[in-house]
């Protein structure tokens, strides 16, 4: 068995490792939430700009790049933590998205997919720092 095992990471009693363990599937989460946004902006383009509330986009190049640039942060996430063990670049991206969300609702008319996606980066960068704050702290002990 490895260390995590020995130094008692996975004995549900200990309560050692349980942030780290969270903070493992946010980061799935997250990444599985950008893939699937990703794929269905690659794939479903037309349908998922009028779903979310604009009557058109035109041409359909942006949107999709928009659908890569997903998948591509997603993976980033992913490699990230699993290589290093790190978040910046998840926080990153999603403060960055926040913001950027949050200025074009202060100077344009947008759709109700604009301020329901600035809460949930947001949301999803308060999650993932307090989480990653509380599992550094769970490993120091």
């Amino acid at each position: 068995m490895g260390d995590e095992h020995r130094n008692g990471a996975f004995e549900p009693s200990s309560g050692r490792g349980r942030w780290r363990r969270l903070e493992r599937w946010l980061i799935i989460l997250v990444a599985l939430h950008s893939t699937a946004v990703g794929i269905g902006a690659l794939i479903a383009t037309e349908w998922g700009v009028r779903f979310a509330g604009w009557e058109r986009a035109v041409p359909l190049f942006f949107p999709r790049q928009v659908g890569v640039f997903h998948v591509v942060v997603a993976s980033a996430y992913l490699i990230e933590y699993f290589r290093y063990g790190g978040v910046i670049v998840v926080l990153t991206t999603k403060a960055i998205a926040v913001a950027f969300l949050v200025a074009m609702m202060a100077v344009d008319s947008t759709p109700w997919v604009v301020p329901l996606s600035a809460a949930g980066d947001g949301l999803m960068v308060l999650a993932i720092f307090a989480v990653h704050r509380m599992a550094a702290e769970d490993g120091a002990t």
